[in-house]
């Protein structure tokens, strides 16, 4: 029975009901929920409530018109999907940023009217458009062996901030493409993610070494935008060890490690792990140099990708009010932007990092990125 025809049925038997006696009232209210599907102290009280089952009702069937819808909800999936579906928190202050960017590459076009209506989408409204669109994942295994040499020599950093409050000092770590098993040899990841900015530097590992750990950093050297002050680590033989120890010494490099068995030491970087490496390449098993050599080649453009089109928050502030911790964050902004707006980068690096993103076209890049991770899979 439609919601139209339990009305009429209602507004029918109610003046009835109303004046009948013990027995009649019993045997209506029998008929009644038969029809409906009602449950009988429910059908009471609508018979007996005439005001109130009309309230019910109006605030029921009472709907607002769609605002996003058709070509809106199609666009912002495109855009989502290019800027690799980042949440919308993060996605909504830089909307201006991406349409712009990828108007000018002619990627998507855009009527003014849904131009419009996507600059004034809130965050909310975002998230109940691509809904539908949402997806799990699995995880992986943690390859970290711990390694006691030198612990004494390196100082231990906990999850707040270094004094040093400027670029260049940045989180590490391995992520090991082992598949369902540690046995054999492997390929790994070395993640770097600067604190002060987000920058992200990846770089592929064909051994999980101290010599191939201490080369790989001196090749993400070259590629920041800013001189490399200092690195923390987790407690992996890989990186406490003499080697790099000595490297940083002689580089003047501040050489950190978090405590064992705390995860949110190195909040930063095991974040990147998760939505730059696990999200883009996943959980496979890889061993082979050509899949070294073609990893090297996807992070090459993932490195482009994530700093100039990939935004995120950073705390600003942290109080605690009883048994709860309040956290607040600034506008999402990419590593590019943040980088722009330090004082202490050079001109020079600045100026060679605007004429790059000049060239980068976000969408080109994500279908580079996505047609070589499908080699690996």
């Amino acid at each position: 029975m439609s919601l139209n025809s339990k009305r009429e049925l209602l507004e029918a038997i109610r003046p009835r009901y109303l004046k009948a006696g013990k027995a009649e009232k019993r045997k209506m209210l029998d008929e009644f929920t038969a029809a409906t599907g009602y449950h009988r102290k429910h059908a009471i009280r609508v018979l007996k409530n005439q005001v109130q089952d009309q309230n019910r009702h109006k605030g029921k069937t009472k709907t607002y018109p769609a605002i996003y819808r058709g070509d809106v909800v199609r666009v912002l999936e495109q855009i989502w999907e290019i800027y690799g579906r980042i949440c919308s928190k993060r996605l909504r202050p830089f909307l201006p940023e991406a349409i712009k960017v990828l108007e000018r590459f002619q990627e998507i076009e855009l009527s003014p009217e849904t131009k419009d209506l996507l600059l004034k989408i809130s965050s909310a409204s975002i998230d109940r458009c691509l809904r539908p669109a949402r997806f799990k994942s699995p995880h992986g295994l943690s390859t970290t062996k711990p390694g006691s040499l030198l612990k004494k020599s390196i100082a231990v950093r906990t999850f707040t901030a270094w004094s040093e409050e400027r670029p260049g000092f940045m989180e590490i770590d391995l992520v090991a493409h082992c598949g369902n098993t540690t046995e054999g040899q492997y390929l790994n990841t070395l993640t770097s993610t600067d604190l002060c900015t987000g920058w992200v530097a990846l770089d592929a590992l064909q051994h999980r070494s101290q010599h191939a750990v201490r080369e790989a950093i001196q090749r993400m050297r070259q590629r920041l935008p800013f001189p490399l002050l200092g690195i923390d680590s987790d407690n992996g033989s890989e990186f406490i060890n003499d080697l790099l120890y000595r490297y940083c010494l002689a580089e003047q490099i501040t050489f950190t490690r978090s405590r064992p068995y705390q995860k949110n030491d190195q909040a930063h970087v095991e974040q990147k792990n998760w939505s730059v490496i696990r999200h883009t390449v996943g959980y496979d098993r890889w061993e082979t140099e050509q899949e070294c050599t073609l990893l090297e080649n996807i992070y090459a453009d993932l490195e482009l990708y994530v700093n100039f089109f990939q935004p995120s928050f950073k705390l600003i502030a942290k109080e605690r009010i009883g048994n709860q911790t309040i956290k607040r964050y600034d506008t999402a902004k990419t590593p590019y932007q943040r980088v722009l707006e330090r004082q202490d980068i050079s001109l020079e690096a600045k100026a060679r990092l605007v004429n790059l993103c000049i060239q980068l076209n976000p969408a080109e890049l994500r279908r580079r990125i996505d047609q070589k991770t499908a080699k690996l899979k």
